[in-house]
């Protein structure tokens, strides 16, 4: 089983696929870690934890 399917390629047996739902997916989520990491360090600094 590959992981990436390109759009040339019929099968559907892929865990991703180079489409517009999966990169605005992976867009989101990257956007949501870094909200969270840079939560996470600011009331690190709030509440003096570093």
């Amino acid at each position: 089983m590959s992981l990436i399917k390109e759009k040339n390629e019929n099968t559907k047996d892929y865990i991703l696929q180079k489409d517009k739902t999966t990169k605005r997916t992976g867009g989101f989520i990257a956007v949501v870690l870094i909200v969270l990491i840079t939560a996470v360090i600011a009331s690190g600094y709030i509440f003096k934890w570093f």
